[in-house]
C-alpha cells in the first residue's frame, strides 16, 4: 500500500465510475492557536458504483485515472 490515505465523506455519486468525497482537516492556528477546519471535495475512481451519499469512506492515493481523478476508494467505514 503507497500513497496518503484519507477518510471524508460521499457528497456527490452522480457520475459513473466517480464519487465526489469532502475530505475535513482540523488543525490549530500557528499564530492565534485558535482550531481551524478546512474541507476539500477529492474526484474519486469508484469502479464497482458501491458508494452513495453519506456514506463514510477512505480513498487512497493513485496514479492519475483522468484529468480530475487522482484518488481511488480503499474502502467503506462501518459505524
Amino acid at each position: 500500500m503507497s500513497g496518503k490515505v484519507l477518510t471524508g465523506v460521499v457528497v456527490g455519486d452522480s457520475a459513473h465510475k466517480t464519487i465526489s468525497v469532502k475530505v475535513e482537516r482540523v488543525f490549530k492556528h500557528p499564530v492565534y492557536h485558535k482550531t481551524v477546519r478546512r474541507n476539500r471535495k477529492y474526484a474519486v475512481h469508484d469502479p464497482e458504483n458501491v458508494c452513495k451519499v453519506g456514506e463514510i469512506v477512505k480513498i487512497i492515493e493513485s496514479k492519475p485515472i483522468s484529468k480530475t481523478k487522482r484518488w481511488s476508494l480503499l474502502e467503506k467505514v462501518v459505524k
